[in-house]
């Protein structure tokens, strides 16, 4: 083989690989959320009474614990940051027009995030008793911690 037919190596790009990194998410957010979404549900549907457990007073007293609000909260975040980014490995694949490509995954992370954003302030802010009135389910619940009438 002559000098002249030798091809050079290709040449990396320094800096991070945002693909790389993105592929590595996948996998390793793909267990966590296996690991979550199972444990959400056996919790959810197989403890104490099992589905029949499942109403507005066993949602709220989920919510008053830390536990499972950072659970559900981790759960929330990684799934619409897995989901985003797998229809945006989508969308990089099959649309081809630039302008259309750019727009498209700029409003799939727009509605990731405003949707990680809304579940959040829905989780940390959840408050059972607001509203409440005599003539609700929820009073004498209300009424024993103290949150209103007395």
């Amino acid at each position: 083989m002559s000098a002249q037919t030798a091809v050079a190596p290709a040449r990396r790009r320094r800096g991070i690989n945002l693909e790389k990194w993105g592929w590595v998410f996948m996998r390793a957010s793909g267990v966590v959320l296996i690991v979550l979404i199972f444990g959400h549900l056996f919790i959810n549907l197989m403890v104490g009474d099992g589905i029949h457990a499942l109403d507005f007073a066993f949602i709220a007293g989920k919510f008053a614990t830390p536990f499972w609000q950072w659970w559900d909260v981790l759960m929330l975040w990684l799934a619409f940051i897995h989901g985003g980014n797998g229809m945006r490995t989508i969308v990089n694949d099959y649309v081809t027009n630039e302008k259309a490509r750019k727009a498209l995954v700029w409003a799939i992370g727009l509605a990731a995030a405003l949707m990680i954003v809304l579940g959040t302030l829905v989780v940390f802010t959840f408050d059972p008793c607001l509203g409440v009135t005599e003539s609700s389910t929820l009073w004498e619940s209300c009424v024993a911690l103290g949150v209103v009438g007395n």
